[in-house]
C-alpha cells in the first residue's frame, strides 16, 4: 500500500478547488462500496493531491539522498555471513534453488513494504498454563441442573462432555433495567469485554491492517447476485498488453539424415551388438560408494534378455495356456539403484513382444501417488511383475509372509527374473524381431495436475525415431561413455541411457539418486576417471558437485562436450549452470558444452540445445517482463527490474520434427510471435495415446492447429508437450513453465515455479526446512525443460560476470520443500502455498517469514496467496525419488487431513469477487412496501389460530378465573385423582401427587409464607428447588398466600462459582422478599463455597419447606381481579439477555385453556413431560396444565436421562403415553447415546408406535435434521414420522404454537438462503442449491393470531417477505418486570400497533423473532386452507454483514459439515468481523486444517469472509437449559481470553 504519511490536513483539504474535493468525495464513495480496492484508492488519491502538495516531491528526493549516502559495508561485514555459514553447517540454503540475483530482487521487492511493515496480528496457540480470570470479571451463568465437566468460564479440561443446560447471561444485561439502576452484582467492564483484553487488541489490529470499509444498511429490495459474482471475477484489463505480433507458422527442425547403417528397430541393434561386440561395454552401475560394482557387456545384454523372453513366452504358464502371449502387459518393479536388472527385463520384454510398464517399487500399502498407479496397472490389465529377488524381499509382507495387497492395486504373480530362475532358450528358438512399426514398445506412467495416473503408449517406430533424432541432435559416435544421472525408467534417462546407448553402441555409466546422497561428487568423478564425454544431470546434481567440491579438487571435465541439463523447468537452471561452469570452467569444463534441454512425456525430446564450437559466442538471453508473461504477452523488461526473467533457450527443433505454439485454451489456435503458448510437436519420435483413454489421447495426440481464421493448418497432426514457450530468433525454443504447473487466478497466468522461487528467496533459513541430502524437488517430479532466473537487466552471472567468491561456498547438502498449488474457491482459483517448517524454527520465525512470503509474492506477482502453511519437517508426501508429490498434498489440503503447525489465511486479500454490499433505496417508506406487495400480486402475511369464542365448551374449569381455585375445587370433586407422577433414573416412581394431597401441601407452604415469612400479598418468592412436585407445591403454596412466585434453576453444588452469581441475580432484579426451598439447598446457600461468588450475608429470609407444620391456612387469597399478576418468568435469551416477564392470572388461565384445546387433554389423559421446569413453555406444561385440565403429567427430569438413557423411551412405552413433551437438548442425547442401541431397545421390549405427538418445545427455528435423525433412528420401534413437532414461543408469549393433535401434518419448505438474506422468501426444489430446508413451528393455539412485519418500518408485508412475528392473543404476558419502569420498552415491545393498514388498532406483542408465513394446500379445523408460520431466526441473532441479513445457524450448519472432527460451532461478529469457534473432538494436530476449510464453506456457500477462526475443546461452546447456544456469552468469553483455545487464526 502507498504510504499515508504525507496527507493533506482537514484545512489544506478544505483549501482544495470544489471540483478536486467532489472527485475525493467520489473516491470516498468507491471505497466504502467496494467499487475499488484500497490501493487503488491510494493510487488514485495520491495522483489527484500531487499537484497540491509540492512538499512531497521534495520529501522523496531527500529521502533518496539519505538512501544513496547510506555507507556500503565493510569486507568484514560482508564476509562474516560466509564465514558463519561455513561453521554452522545446519543452516545453509541448498545451492541447487539459489539464485542471488532473484533474492537481490525479492530483498528490493520487501525492501518497500519496510517503511509501511503490516501489524499482522500472530496465530494464538494454546499456552502451557491457563491464568484463571477473577470470578467477578466473569459472566454469571444461570445454575445448572447437572454437574458439568468443567465451569462455565474455563474450557480447559480435556473432558469431552459438555456442560449441561448452563443459562449464561454474558454481563448481567437485564432487559428493562434502567441505566442508572445499581449493578454492583453485575460485570463491571463494558459491554461484558475487558478494555485491556488481547484478543480485541489483536482483532484492533487485523482490522487496521484490513482497512474495510463500514457495513451499509441493509438492502430493501432483493436483487440476485448470482451474476454479480461472476461479473465480479476481474474482466481483462483493457490497458492490458496485447500480442502485436504476426501469426506464427511452423518451425521445422533440420531433416533426419538416413545412415545406410542404422538397423531397423532398436531390438536389431541389440542384436548386433550382441553378437559382433559382445566384450564392449554397454552399462555400468555403481554401489552405495560410488564404486563400480558391475559391468554389463553387450553379450551378457542379449543372452540375459533372451533368456528371459523365452522364460516369459514359453516357461510361466502351459502351451496350450500361458500366463503371456504377444502384446500383454507387465509391470517393471526395480529400485533406482539396480539399473543392470531393469535394462535386462526391459530388453527381455521388447524381445518377447510384450509391453513393459515400468513403475517405481512401492514402499509402503499406502504410498503417495500409490491407488493411481495401482489404477493404471488395472487398466492396462497387469497380471505380471517383474521384479529382481533382492527387490521382492524388500517388498512390504504380510503376517503370513505373502507380499501385501497395495492399495488400489490388482492382483499381481510377481516373478523373479535373476539369470538363476530363467530358462536358456533351446539353439533353434530365436526372438521375433520386425522392422519397426506403430505397434506399442513400452507404456511410460505420467502423473497429471490433479494427480490421476495416464500411461503414454510409445510404438517401436517411436522409440527407434527417437534414437535416431537423439544420436543426430547429439552427435553420438560408437565407443563413447555417457555418465547418467538421471532415472533409468523413464524420460531422458530411459531414452539417452538406455536406449541410444544400444543404438550406437555406447558405454553408460548409471549413479544412482542413493550413490548421490552420500558421494555428490560421484558423478563429476566418473567422468573424469571413464573420460566421459555426455552427462546427463539435473540441476540438483550440478549444485550437489559445487558443494562437495572443495573435498576433492583434482578432477577434470575436459573430455565432456556436452552436459545435458534436461530438468529445464526448474526455475534455477540458468544460476545453475552459470555458477557450475565458473567454477568447474578452471577444471576443463567449455561453456558450449551445457546443453540445456526439453522434454515431456508426451512428446519426448521436445528440443535439445546442439554442442557448440569452441569460442563461438553463447546464444543469447530473453530478459521478459512478468508482468507481460501473466498475460501471456512476450515484452522486454524495460520498467521494475526487480519483477524480470531472464530466460535462456534449450535449443532447436529435433531432427525431423516440426514445432509450433498454440493457445494453451479453447481451440489450438496458432499463437502470435510475441505471444506465450502451448509448445506442439509433429514427428515421429513422440508418443502415440494414453493407454485406454480415446478422449484425452484426441486432444492431446491428434492435435491439428487452426489459424486465427479457424482454418487448419495443413493435416499432419501435432501433439501437446504441455510445456509453455514461445520460438525466438534463429528459431530457437524458450521454455517459460508448464501447463501442470500453471496457475490461472483472475484471468491471469502465474508459474507455480515462479512462486516457490520468491518463496525460497525470502530469508529462509530459520524457517524453511530442507532435508538432509533429500534431494527434494520444490515442483512436482514430472516437471521438465524451464531453464530460466528472474534478474536484473545485463546482471547475469556468466563466465564474464562469475558469482562473488563468498557466494561460492560449499555448503552443505540439503533441499527444500514447498509445494505451490491452486484450489478452487469461490468462482476463481487461489493460490496455496506448502512449506516444511524447521523442527527448531520459533512460532515468531515462522510468523515473519511467511508474512514476508505474502509482501514478496504481492510485489514480485501482484498476486495474492490465499493460504500459506507450515507443516512439520518430512510430512509432506513424496514421489519415489524424495519430490513433493503435489497433486497428494492438495487432496491433503483439501479434504482436511495436511496438519499444519502454522497456517496464514488471505481471503480479505484475494477474494476480491464478492457482490457488492447491498444498501437501503432512498425514500423507501410504508407505501413503497405495500405498493411492492400489491404488484406482486401477494396477500399480506397473517395468521390465526381457532377463534375461541366459536369453540363450545361443557368444562367447569370454566367457571373459575384463576388457578388456585381450579386445584381447591379439584381438591374437592376429585380428590384422589394423580396429577404428577416423579420418577427417577432407574424409572421407579419417587413422588406422586393427587389433588387433595397437592392442595394440602400448598396450604401448608402458604401457612408458613404468612408465619414465618411475614409476607403480605403481592410480595414476590424465588422458588429454588430441583425438578419435581415440591416446585409445584411452593408454586401454588404462593398463589393461596397472594404472592408472586419466581422460579429459579438451583445452583450446582460442583460450580457454584458459574451458577450462584445468577441466581443471585435474579433474586436481587425480582426483589424477592424470601427464598422458599429445601434444607440442602439452603446449607449451599449459606456455604463457605457460596461466600466465595456471592454476598451470602444479604440473602432475603431463607425458609426451607422440607418439614412443614400441619397448619391449614385460614383463608386462601384471591386476587381482586384477573389482570393481577400470577408469578414472574425469568429467563436467559440466547443474546444473554435476562429477561423477566410479568404473567397475569388471565393470561394464565388463557395459556392453559389454549394448550388443553390444541391438545385434547382430559382427566383420562396421560402426558409425559422431560424438560426443564423453569421458564417458558416448560414451566407452563410442569406446573400449570395438570392443574387446570386435569390430566395426569409423568414427570422425568432431564438430568435423570444422562444416569439412564433409556429412561425417557422406557417410561413412554411402559405407561403407552400418547402424548410427550421434550427438549431439543433431550432428542440430542437420545439421538446421539441411543444411537447405536437400537436392538438394545427391541430387546428390552420398547415400543413408540403408542406416540400420537412427540413434540419439542423450543423458542428457535425448528431443527429439522435433529428431528429427521431421531423419527429416522427410532421408526424400526414403532415411532411414526408425523409425529415429531414442535413449538414456538418467546418471551412476550410462551406459547404461539403448537402441533396438537388434530389438524393438518406439520409442512416442510425449501427456500432460497440468498433470498433470505435480502429478508425475501423464495421457495425451490428440493436439491437447488443454495436451498434451506424449513419446518412449520407447529400449528397456531386457538385465540392466537400472528401477522409478519417489517421490523424497522413496523408496517405489515406480504408472504413473500421476510418479517418480524408480532402476535395478539389473551396469554401474551403483560410486559417485562423491571426495577425501573421503561415505559417505551413496554410500549414498543407488548403494546405496539402496525404503522398502517391496521384499521381495528390491534396491541401487537414483539416476539424478535423472524418468519414468514405461507398458506398451504392442506384444509385447516376449520375447513379453509391452512396458513402455516415458519420461524427463520432470533432478530437479535442476526448478523448484518455485507449489508445482508445472516442467520448465524444457517453458517454454523454450513461449518459442521466440513470435517468429521467438529463436534461443534458457533458464529458471532465483533467490528464487522466474522468470527468462527468450533469445537474440536479430534486430535489437536487437526486445529489447524479447519481453518481452510471453515474460511472456504463460510465463502462457497454465504459469500462472507471469516475474519477469525477459533478451535477449541469439546463443550466449550455455551448451552442453556433449551439446548441453544449462547453466542453472546461466547463472544464476551473470547474477547475476554477465557476460551484457552487451541489455535486462533486472523485472517488477513
Amino acid at each position: 500500500m502507498a504510504e499515508r504519511g504525507l496527507e493533506p490536513s482537514p484545512a489544506a483539504v478544505a483549501a482544495l478547488p470544489p471540483e478536486v474535493r467532489a472527485q475525493l468525495a467520489e473516491l470516498e464513495l468507491e471505497l466504502s462500496e467496494g467499487d475499488i480496492t484500497q490501493k487503488g484508492y491510494e493510487k488514485k488519491r495520491s495522483k489527484l493531491l500531487s499537484p497540491y502538495s509540492p512538499q512531497t516531491q521534495e520529501t522523496d528526493s531527500i529521502g533518496q539522498k539519505e538512501r544513496n549516502q547510506t555507507p556500503a559495508p565493510t569486507a568484514a561485514q560482508t564476509s562474516a555471513p560466509s564465514k558463519y555459514h561455513r561453521s554452522r553447517s545446519g543452516g545453509a540454503r541448498d545451492e541447487r534453488y539459489r539464485s542471488d540475483i532473484h533474492t537481490e530482487a525479492v530483498q528490493a521487492a520487501l525492501a518497500k513494504h519496510k517503511e509501511q511493515k503490516m501489524a499482522l496480528p500472530m496465530p494464538t496457540k494454546r499456552r502451557s498454563t491457563f491464568v484463571q480470570s477473577p470470578a467477578d470479571a466473569c459472566t454469571p451463568p444461570e445454575n445448572v441442573s447437572a454437574p458439568p465437566d468443567v465451569t462455565a468460564t474455563t474450557s480447559s479440561s480435556s473432558s469431552s462432555l459438555r456442560p449441561a443446560n448452563i443459562d449464561l447471561p454474558p454481563s448481567g444485561i437485564v432487559k428493562g433495567m434502567h441505566k442508572g439502576s445499581n449493578r454492583s452484582s453485575l460485570m463491571d467492564t463494558a459491554d461484558g469485554v475487558p478494555v485491556n483484553s488481547r484478543v480485541s487488541t489483536k482483532i484492533q489490529q487485523l482490522l487496521n491492517t484490513l482497512k474495510r470499509p463500514k457495513r451499509p444498511p441493509l438492502k430493501e429490495f432483493f436483487v440476485d447476485d448470482s451474476e454479480e459474482i461472476v461479473e465480479g471475477i476481474p474482466q481483462p484489463d483493457p490497458n492490458q498488453p496485447k500480442p502485436e505480433g504476426r501469426q506464427m507458422t511452423p518451425v521445422k527442425g533440420e531433416p533426419l539424415g538416413v545412415i545406410c547403417n542404422w538397423p531397423p528397430a532398436l531390438e536389431s541393434a541389440l542384436q548386433r551388438w550382441g553378437s559382433t561386440q559382445a566384450k564392449c561395454p554397454c552399462l555400468t552401475g555403481l554401489d552405495v560408494t560410488g564404486k563400480p560394482v558391475y559391468t554389463l557387456t553387450y553379450g551378457k545384454l542379449w543372452s540375459r534378455s533372451l533368456k528371459l523372453a523365452y522364460t516369459l513366452l514359453n516357461k510361466l504358464g502351459t502351451k496350450n495356456e500361458p500366463v503371456l502371449k504377444p502384446g500383454d502387459r507387465v509391470a517393471l518393479v526395480y529400485p533406482n539403484n539396480d539399473p543392470v536388472m531393469f535394462m535386462v527385463a526391459f530388453y527381455g520384454c521388447l524381445l518377447a513382444e510384450v509391453i513393459p510398464v515400468p513403475i517405481e517399487v512401492p514402499l509402503t500399502r499406502k504410498d503417495a501417488g500409490g491407488q493411481q498407479i495401482g489404477f493404471l496397472l488395472g487398466s492396462c490389465g497387469i497380471a505380471l511383475a517383474l521384479t529382481s529377488e533382492i527387490c521382492l524381499k524388500g517388498l512390504p509382507k504380510t503376517q503370513n509372509g505373502e507380499i501385501v495387497q497395495f492399495k488400489g492395486w490388482p492382483r499381481l504373480k510377481w516373478v523373479v527374473t535373476d539369470s538363476k530362475y530363467l530358462s536358456k532358450p533351446p539353439k533353434d528358438w530365436q526372438p521375433h524381431i520386425s522392422p519397426a512399426g506403430t505397434e506399442p514398445a513400452y507404456i511410460e506412467y505420467k502423473t497429471s495436475k490433479e494427480g490421476s495416473v495416464m500411461g503414454v503408449t510409445v510404438s517401436r517406430l517411436a522409440m527407434l525415431s527417437q534414437c535416431q533424432a537423439l544420436s543426430q541432435a547429439c552427435n553420438y559416435s560408437e565407443g563413447e561413455t555417457v555418465v547418467n544421472v538421471l532415472d533409468f525408467k523413464k524420460d531422458a534417462g530411459l531414452w539417452h541411457g538406455m536406449f541410444a546407448n544400444v543404438m550406437n553402441k555406447m558405454h553408460t555409466i548409471s549413479v544412482p539418486y542413493s550413490v548421490m546422497k552420500t558421494c555428490p561428487l560421484s558423478w563429476v568423478q566418473r567422468v573424469h576417471a571413464h573420460k566421459a564425454k555426455v552427462a546427463l544431470v539435473k540441476c540438483r546434481d550440478l549444485h550437489w558437485a559445487m558443494m562437495a567440491h572443495r573435498d576433492q579438487r583434482d578432477v577434470s571435465l575436459s573430455s565432456l562436450r556436452m552436459l545435458i541439463v534436461t530438468d529445464g523447468a526448474n526455475p534455477w537452471s540458468v544460476s545453475s549452470c552459470d555458477a557450475f561452469l565458473s567454477l568447474f570452467q578452471s577444471h576443463g569444463l567449455k561453456p558450449e558444452a551445457i546443453c540445456p534441454c526439453a522434454t515431456s512425456a508426451e512428446a519426448m525430446t521436445v528440443a535439445i540445445r546442439r554442442p557448440g564450437v569452441p569460442g563461438a559466442p553463447l546464444p543469447g538471453r530473453a530478459i521478459l517482463s512478468m508482468n507481460g508473461l501473466s498475460y501471456g504477452v512476450i515484452r522486454v523488461n524495460t520498467e521494475d527490474k526487480n519483477s524480470a526473467l531472464t530466460v535462456q533457450d534449450v535449443g532447436h527443433v529435433m531432427p525431423g520434427g516440426m514445432m509450433c505454439i498454440v493457445k494453451p485454451d479453447g481451440l489450438p489456435q496458432l499463437c502470435r510471435t510475441d505471444e506465450i503458448g502451448e509448445i506442439c510437436v509433429s514427428s515421429r519420435t513422440g508418443g502415440m495415446m494414453y493407454f485406454g483413454l480415446a478422449g484425452v489421447t484426441k486432444n492431446t495426440f491428434e492435435v491439428i492447429p487452426v489459424t486465427s481464421s479457424g482454418s487448419p493448418v495443413g493435416d499432419v497432426p501435432f501433439i501437446r508437450s504441455g510445456l509453455l514457450g514461445f520460438v525466438g530468433p534463429g528459431s530457437l525454443v524458450f521454455v517459460v513453465g508448464k501447463m501442470d504447473g500453471l496457475l490461472m487466478v483472475s484471468g491471469r497466468r502465474h508459474n507455480a515455479d515462479d512462486i516457490v522461487a520468491t518463496g525460497l528467496a525470502v530469508e529462509s533459513i530459520k524457517t524453511v526446512y530442507r532435508g538432509r541430502h533429500t534431494g527434494l524437488l520444490a515442483v512436482p517430479q514430472t516437471c521438465q525443460a524451464r531453464p530460466y532466473l528472474r534478474t536484473f537487466p545485463l546482471s547475469v552471472p556468466s563466465v564474464r560476470n562469475p558469482l562473488p567468491p563468498d557466494l561460492r561456498v560449499a555448503r552443505v547438502l540439503t533441499s527444500f520443500r514447498i509445494a505451490v498449488f491452486s484450489v478452487s474457491v469461490f468462482y476463481d482459483e487461489r493460490i496455496v502455498v506448502v512449506a516444511e517448517q524447521r523442527p527448531d524454527a520459533s512460532e515468531e520465525d515462522s510468523f515473519q517469514w511467511m508474512s514476508r512470503v505474502l509482501q514478496a509474492i504481492d510485489s514480485i506477482h501482484q498476486v495474492g496467496v490465499y493460504c500459506l502453511a507450515l507443516v512439520p519437517a518430512n510430512t509432506l508426501p513424496k514421489t519415489p525419488l524424495g519430490g513433493i508429490h503435489i497433486s497428494q498434498t492438495k487432496q491433503l489440503f483439501l479434504e482436511g487431513s495436511l496438519h499444519p503447525c502454522n497456517i496464514l489465511m488471505c481471503p480479505h486479500t484475494c477474494v476480491t469477487n464478492l457482490p457488492k454490499p447491498r444498501q437501503k433505496q432512498p425514500g423507501v417508506g410504508p407505501a413503497s412496501v405495500m405498493v411492492g406487495n400489491l404488484v406482486a400480486g401477494k396477500r399480506i402475511a397473517q395468521a390465526a389460530g381457532r377463534d375461541l369464542g366459536q369453540i363450545e365448551e361443557n368444562d367447569l374449569v370454566r367457571k373459575h378465573q384463576f388457578l388456585a381455585e381450579i386445584l381447591q375445587w379439584r381438591a374437592q370433586a376429585t380428590p384422589d385423582h394423580v396429577l404428577f407422577m416423579l420418577l427417577n433414573a432407574k424409572g421407579t416412581t419417587v413422588c406422586t401427587a393427587s389433588c387433595l394431597q397437592l392442595h394440602k401441601r400448598a396450604e401448608r407452604i402458604a401457612s408458613v409464607l404468612g408465619d414465618k415469612g411475614h409476607l403480605n400479598a403481592g410480595d414476590n418468592v424465588v422458588l429454588l428447588y430441583p425438578p419435581g412436585i415440591e416446585l409445584i407445591a411452593a408454586f401454588y403454596g404462593c398463589l393461596y398466600a397472594g404472592c408472586i412466585p419466581v422460579t429459579v434453576r438451583p445452583p450446582h453444588a460442583q460450580n457454584l462459582t458459574a451458577t450462584l452469581p445468577t441466581v443471585r441475580m435474579v433474586v436481587d432484579v425480582s426483589k424477592a422478599a424470601c427464598v422458599l426451598t429445601t434444607q440442602t439447598l439452603m446449607r449451599l446457600l449459606k456455604s463457605r463455597e457460596a461466600a466465595a461468588a456471592v454476598d451470602v450475608k444479604t440473602w432475603p429470609a431463607i425458609i426451607d419447606t422440607d418439614d412443614l407444620p400441619r397448619k391449614r391456612l385460614p383463608q386462601l387469597y384471591k386476587p381482586p381481579t384477573p389482570e393481577m399478576l400470577a408469578y414472574l418468568d425469568f429467563s436467559v435469551s440466547t443474546t444473554g439477555m435476562l429477561t423477566g416477564v410479568k404473567m397475569s392470572h388471565s393470561a394464565v388461565n388463557a395459556l392453559c385453556r389454549a394448550i388443553k384445546l390444541q391438545c385434547e387433554l382430559y382427566s383420562s389423559r396421560q402426558i409425559a413431560i422431560c424438560l426443564d421446569p423453569y421458564c417458558g413453555l416448560g414451566f407452563a406444561l410442569w406446573c400449570l396444565c395438570s392443574v387446570y385440565s386435569g390430566h395426569q403429567s409423568v414427570l422425568i427430569p432431564p438430568m435423570e436421562l444422562e444416569n439412564n438413557l433409556f429412561l425417557w423411551l422406557a417410561t413412554v412405552n411402559q405407561y403407552k403415553i400418547r402424548d410427550t413433551f421434550c427438549s431439543y437438548s433431550v432428542m440430542e442425547l437420545c439421538t446421539k447415546g441411543l444411537g447405536n442401541q437400537v436392538e438394545v431397545l427391541k430387546t428390552r421390549g420398547i415400543n413408540l408406535s403408542c406416540i400420537r405427538t412427540c413434540v419439542v418445545v423450543a423458542e428457535e427455528r425448528p431443527r429439522v435434521s435433529l428431528q429427521q435423525s431421531f423419527s429416522k433412528l427410532f421408526k424400526d420401534i414403532g415411532l411414526s414420522p408425523r409425529a415429531v413437532s414442535t413449538t414456538f414461543g418467546s418471551r412476550v408469549n410462551v406459547a404461539i404454537c403448537l402441533q396438537g393433535t388434530s389438524g393438518p401434518d406439520p409442512t416442510t419448505v425449501y427456500v432460497d438462503l440468498k433470498s433470505l438474506r435480502h429478508d425475501r422468501v423464495r421457495l425451490v426444489e428440493r436439491g437447488a442449491p443454495q436451498s434451506l430446508l424449513l419446518s412449520e413451528s407447529g400449528k397456531i393455539l386457538p385465540g392466537v393470531k400472528v401477522v409478519i412485519v417489517n421490523p424497522e418500518t413496523k408496517g405489515p408485508v406480504g408472504d413473500s417477505h421476510l418479517g418480524e412475528i408480532w402476535v395478539n392473543s389473551p396469554h401474551t404476558a403483560s410486559g417485562y418486570y423491571t426495577i425501573y419502569d421503561s415505559e417505551t420498552l413496554q410500549a414498543d415491545h407488548f403494546n405496539t400497533r402496525l404503522s398502517f393498514g391496521d384499521a381495528a388498532q390491534t396491541l401487537w406483542a414483539r416476539t424478535g423473532y423472524l418468519g414468514f408465513v405461507r398458506r398451504t394446500e392442506l384444509t385447516a379445523a376449520t375447513g379453509e386452507r391452512h396458513d402455516a408460520l415458519y420461524v427463520v431466526g432470533a432478530l437479535d441473532e442476526t448478523l448484518e454483514l455485507r449489508g445482508l441479513r445472516y442467520h448465524p445457524i444457517d453458517i454454523e450448519t454450513s461449518v459442521s459439515r466440513v470435517h468429521r472432527s467438529i463436534a461443534e460451532c458457533a458464529v458471532f461478529t465483533w467490528t464487522n468481523l466474522l468470527v468462527v469457534v468450533v469445537e474440536l473432538c479430534g486430535s489437536e494436530q487437526e486445529a489447524l486444517d479447519l481453518v481452510p476449510l471453515v474460511t472456504n464453506v463460510v465463502l462457497e456457500e454465504h459469500y462472507l469472509i471469516v475474519g477469525v477462526v477459533v478451535v477449541v475443546d469439546p463443550g466449550v461452546v455455551p448451552i442453556n437449559s433449551r439446548g441453544e447456544k449462547q453466542r453472546m456469552h461466547l463472544r464476551d468469553s473470547f474477547l475476554a481470553d477465557q476460551l484457552d483455545p487451541i489455535y486462533v487464526a486472523y485472517n488477513m
